[in-house]
């Protein structure tokens, strides 16, 4: 696995090396050794997956309050997606900023999002599927969110006019 550290404190892009040959290849996609190595919590409790059906669709932007924050381990197995991480931890060097990469089946990617970030997506394809990890049990009493359009984080989505959840719809401005 190739760790590249993003702008974001401890967020790392996660590229599989891939060992081919006539067969196929064989990659190693998870080693706690390198996840702390790098200094990433290696302790994931629950895995997810995210079906999407329309293309232009924005999940997010989520996060769990403490004492229940997450860290997620996110790759796009069917079709693309746009995915965007935003640091809300205040003590951070990068607080407020955000990051996006491109995700797709077709790439060996991951994305590593630390604990106190929120996350979204937007599917660039119709029929998206993510799977992804995380280290908290999803405890309905801490999830939150801020808007997918909160101006101070000038988050370019790909498409425009999204299809939104009422949820997603109805979360409010950042106000950290």
């Amino acid at each position: 696995m190739i760790f590249t550290e993003t702008k974001i404190k401890n967020a790392f892009v996660i590229t599989l090396e891939k060992i081919e040959d006539f067969r196929g290849f064989f990659a190693r996609a998870w080693c706690q050794n390198e996840f702390i190595k790098h200094g990433l919590n290696p302790n994931f409790v629950q895995c997810n997956i995210a079906f999407t059906k329309k293309k232009g669709t924005i999940r997010g932007m989520h996060y769990q309050a403490q004492p229940h924050t997450e860290a997620k381990l996110i790759r796009c197995i069917r079709g693309r997606v746009y995915d965007v991480m935003v640091d809300l931890r205040a003590e951070s060097e990068t607080y407020k900023q955000s990051f996006a990469i491109e995700l797709s089946e077709n790439e060996y990617k991951k994305i590593y999002i630390p604990e106190g970030c929120a996350h979204g997506y937007q599917s660039l394809t119709d029929n998206t599927e993510l799977f992804y990890t995380v280290s908290q049990f999803y405890t309905p009493e801490a999830e939150r969110g801020i808007r997918w359009d909160d101006p101070q984080f000038n988050i370019n989505w790909p498409i425009g006019n999204p299809l939104l959840s009422e949820k997603d719809k109805n979360w409010k401005n950042y106000e950290g």
